[in-house]
C-alpha cells in the first residue's frame, strides 16, 4: 500500500492538470461520471494515503489500497481494473485497482488535517494526546493508526521503531515521556526522508530493517513477525530495540 510520501509524489505528478476542465470521464467506479464533464479541477489535496481531486461541484476521493496505481497520458486498452479516467485538453489521468468515491466538497472540512504526518498543519501535541489516551495500544498499531499518524505505513513503522530503539509490541503507555516524543518526531522525520529518497529512486537502499535479515547495528539476526491487531509484518532487533 503506498504510504503518505508516495501520495505526495502522485499529487505533484498530477498538479499540471489543476485549472483545466474535464472533457471526458469514464471507468467502472460506482458513481455517475457524466456530471464531471465540464467541471474544472480546482485543486488536489492529500490526507495521508488519500487523494482528493477537488472540482467545481464535487470532490473525488482516491485511495490506492494495496495494489492500486495511476498513470498519466498513456494509451490504454479496455481494462476492467480501470476505476476512473479523467481527460482534459492537456492530457489524461488514469486510476487502477483502487477505491474511487465521489464526496461533497463540504466533507473536506470534516477531515482532521492536523493528523496528516506530511502536512504543514501536522500537530505533534495532538498526536501525543491521542497516544496517551490509548496506553494499552502496541506501538506498531499506534503508528499505523490513520487517526493518529495519517500517511504512515508498514515501511515507515519498521524503520521508525528501529531508529528509536523500540520493539513493535511495546505498549504506548509504557514508553517513557522522552521516548514517546521521539516516536512522534521520527514518524514525521522519516516520512520526509522517505519522500526525498523516493524522489531519487533510492528508497530501498536506505532501508535498515524493513525486509532485512541482519541488524545493521549489532550484526545479529532480525526478528520477522506479524505483530499488532493488523498482523502486519514487523522486522526488528531484540538486542537493539527495547520491549517496553
Amino acid at each position: 500500500m503506498p504510504e503518505g510520501p508516495s501520495i505526495i509524489l502522485m499529487k505533484e505528478n498530477l498538479q499540471p492538470f489543476v485549472g483545466n476542465q474535464v472533457t471526458e470521464a469514464s471507468g467502472n467506479a460506482k458513481f455517475d461520471k457524466e456530471p464531471l464533464i465540464g467541471q474544472t479541477l480546482k485543486e488536489i489535496r492529500t490526507f495521508g494515503k488519500q487523494t482528493y481531486l477537488v472540482l467545481d461541484d464535487t470532490a473525488i476521493r482516491i485511495h490506492l489500497l494495496m495494489f492500486g496505481s495511476y498513470s498519466i497520458d498513456e494509451q490504454t486498452k479496455p481494462d476492467t481494473s480501470l476505476r476512473l479516467s479523467l481527460h482534459f485538453k492537456s492530457g489524461s489521468m488514469y486510476f487502477y485497482t483502487c477505491s474511487v468515491k465521489s464526496v461533497e466538497p463540504e466533507f473536506l472540512s470534516s477531515i482532521d488535517w492536523e493528523a496528516d504526518i506530511m502536512s504543514d498543519a501536522w500537530d505533534p501535541k495532538k498526536a501525543e494526546k491521542k497516544l496517551k489516551s490509548k496506553p494499552g495500544m502496541m506501538v506498531c498499531d499506534a503508528l499505523m493508526n490513520q487517526d493518529i499518524f495519517s500517511g504512515v505505513g508498514n515501511i515507515i513503522k519498521n524503520e521508525v521503531l528501529f531508529r528509536i530503539g523500540v520493539q513493535p509490541e511495546s505498549l504506548t503507555g509504557n514508553l517513557p515521556a522522552k521516548k514517546l516524543k521521539e516516536l512522534i518526531a521520527e514518524a514525521r522525520n522519516y516520512s520526509f526522508d522517505f519522500l526525498e529518497w523516493k524522489r531519487e529512486f533510492v528508497l530501498k537502499k536506505h532501508w535498515l530493517v524493513h525486509t532485512k535479515t541482519t541488524c545493521p547495528k549489532c550484526g545479529g539476526k532480525l526478528v520477522k513477525k506479524q505483530t499488532g491487531l493488523g498482523k502486519r509484518r514487523s522486522f526488528y532487533c531484540e538486542k537493539d530495540q527495547k520491549l517496553y
